[in-house]
């Protein structure tokens, strides 16, 4: 399950990308631009940004380049309106991966975002592995001691962002917005509830352990 981060100043459109992409079955966080941008990936992880050019505060050019600048590598679709050859060009020199115009087709963008994921390889690297145990993020199963089990998507999604970042500490609030999202009406207490759960289906494992934090959160522990 992918998560992408569209940009875009304009609020239909930025609803109308949403309801397009999780109905392809991605997971879609939205900001209005480039400075909101930066800080959803400083909490979330994304694996692929649909891109607006034109936006207030921070520009798509302007954001672009800013990840590039400190080596991100995080695949850039640039979605506008501007059709100049020179406006591609700029797009493609500050470092976007793919550049398509408005109005977009559905289908034709959903092959670009399928084919940006492959060439970034990042199928083959949603895995965690951890001495014997590996986490498969695609399928959603962890695999050790001799068993798979495929666990419900928010343990999963919980253990693997706890896993993803060793030694972190996530307090429960972060961790409701990032795997339940911020509109969600369930409290904070179901991340205490869910890590619970966690704690007891991996009981004995000495591969990782995930640790209290008073006052604070939690952590994952590798011990391998």
């Amino acid at each position: 399950m992918f998560r992408i981060l569209v940009v875009d100043d304009d609020k239909n459109t930025r609803r109308y990308m949403q309801a397009v992409l999780e109905e392809a079955h991605y997971t879609v966080t939205t900001a209005e631009n480039g400075v909101q941008a930066l800080d959803i990936l400083g909490r979330e992880h994304i694996d692929l940004i649909v891109l607006d050019i034109m936006m207030p505060e921070m520009d798509g050019y302007t954001l672009t380049k800013e990840l590039r600048d400190v080596q991100d590598t995080i695949p850039i679709l640039m979605v506008s309106a501007k059709q100049l050859p020179a406006d591609k060009k700029k797009g493609f020199l500050v470092g976007t991966d793919d550049y398509m115009t408005k109005p977009v087709d559905e289908e034709e963008m959903l092959l670009r975002i399928r084919a940006l994921l492959r060439r970034a390889k990042i199928v083959s690297e949603q895995r965690i592995v951890i001495g014997n145990v590996v986490l498969d993020y695609n399928s959603m199963t962890v695999t050790g001691h001799g068993k798979t089990q495929e666990l419900p998507q928010k343990e999963f999604l919980l253990l693997y962002k706890l896993l993803s970042y060793p030694g972190q500490i996530f307090t429960r609030i972060q961790l409701m917005d990032e795997i339940w999202g911020m509109d969600s009406d369930t409290g904070w207490e179901t991340v205490t509830v869910h890590i619970g759960r966690l704690r007891k289906r991996f009981e004995g494992w000495d591969e990782f352990e995930i640790v209290s934090v008073r006052g604070l959160g939690y952590k994952a522990v590798r011990k391998v």
